[in-house]
């Protein structure tokens, strides 16, 4: 991760501030996360209707959001409104949930801090896509998404050490996100402040001829495929489990993803930027599928936690790439709208996919769901290198 600080230091200096911005809003939300189960269902005698209720009503929430502020996204005199409101909601909406009375309450709130996100993922992507030489795009993402997971690895542990060494409730533990949340909404009311049009890069000749080339359908189509396609975490942690890990092992396990994730980020936007994100998009794809293989054949908990730590290589070689990607295609005006649909289209997807995959799980068994997994990324990857290119796609995109 040093490295990866060391080299963002040529990046322009609104990316790495939004970088920092994310490391504290993660690290508020991570804190959070992990310990709404046992507030809805322990503290608030909520049920699993209102656990599916949780993400069902936040993702959809969220979906929707994000096209409206897409569309907002591409008048840039939007875009400081949008980030800042939404990093705030979520900066209100989190601690809320600590002193709530009821299981919808905190239902409704997790929607609210799903809003925020909404609202400000397609500005922010975009603000960071204008504010970046095309040669550099990938970097810069990667870099955003390794502060990101960086915030995610310290969430959980301050939450643990709240808990285990502090004696806190999680509901008390809850309310101390407030914190970060506040630090994050503060550093991105200066950092947006700071933000000058004319300091933007314009590399627009050069983003019009990729975004003919590298603005593909099919490519996106691969894209929202493997959101489709992927296996969530909360199962791959299952089958940690399945195959003895003891639980209390698995908040380490997840952190220790975290940090390989972060790790991981820049590396793979450099890559990125060296040959393509298409192509690095199909070799993160081709290594979710070795690991989706990895972890159906193991039968002990240390090999299934070695193939679940090079599970997070694949964020490295999939998230950064993922927009730098959507940022060559959106030329001419559209990027906001671009990553509206963008985030919008990966989400939705993601509902059903892993609705299917935990079917799968349920009423077959753990090796089954991450064969199909595995099994339909490999195809995507093979679609990928065999499937159409055009203009300098082969090269840039």
């Amino acid at each position: 991760m040093s490295s990866a600080i060391r080299s963002a230091g040529r990046l322009p200096p609104i990316v790495r501030r939004l970088g920092v911005v994310s490391f504290f809003n993660d690290f508020a939300s991570e804190m959070v996360y992990p310990l709404l189960p046992a507030l809805i269902t322990a503290r608030l005698g909520g049920t699993a209707v209102a656990l599916g209720a949780l993400d069902g009503v936040a993702e959809g929430v969220s979906a929707v959001a994000k096209l409206v502020s897409g569309r907002l996204a591409d008048r840039p005199g939007h875009r400081r409104v949008l980030v800042v409101v939404g990093y705030t909601l979520a900066a209100v909406a989190r601690p809320a949930m600590g002193v709530a009375v009821a299981a919808w309450q905190v239902v409704g709130l997790r929607g609210a801090d799903r809003l925020g996100k909404g609202l400000r993922s397609p500005a922010r992507d975009t603000v960071i896509a204008d504010s970046t030489a095309r040669a550099s795009r990938g970097r810069a993402f990667g870099f955003h998404r390794g502060m990101d997971h960086a915030g995610a690895v310290v969430g959980p542990l301050v939450a643990w050490a709240l808990i285990a060494q502090g004696g806190l409730q999680p509901d008390r533990v809850i309310v101390w996100s407030l914190v970060p949340g506040v630090l994050s909404v503060a550093v991105v009311a200066w950092a947006m402040s700071r933000l000058r049009s004319g300091s933007i890069p314009t590399d627009a000749r050069t983003d019009a001829m990729v975004s003919r080339a590298g603005g593909s359908r099919f490519v996106f189509g691969l894209v929202v495929a493997f959101a489709f396609a992927r296996m969530p975490e909360t199962l791959m942690l299952l089958r940690l489990q399945d195959v003895g890990m003891s639980v209390a092992l698995v908040p380490l396990v997840w952190s220790a993803l975290h940090v390989i994730r972060s790790a991981a980020s820049y590396p793979g936007g450099w890559l990125s930027d060296r040959i393509g994100p298409r192509a690095t998009m199909t070799l993160g794809w081709v290594v979710y599928a070795v690991v989706c293989a990895g972890l159906a054949l193991s039968d002990d908990p240390l090999t299934a936690a070695a193939w679940f730590a090079v599970f997070g290589l694949v964020a490295g070689a999939t998230e950064g790439p993922e927009r730098a990607f959507v940022a060559g295609a959106g030329a001419g005006g559209r990027r906001g709208s671009r990553f509206g649909v963008y985030h919008a289209s990966v989400g939705v997807a993601a509902l059903p996919g892993s609705l299917l995959l935990g079917g799968v799980y349920e009423m077959v068994e753990g090796p089954a769901a991450l064969g199909a997994s595995g099994g339909l990324t490999a195809v995507l990857a093979l679609l990928a290198v065999l499937g159409p290119r055009r203009g300098s796609e082969t090269t840039t995109v």
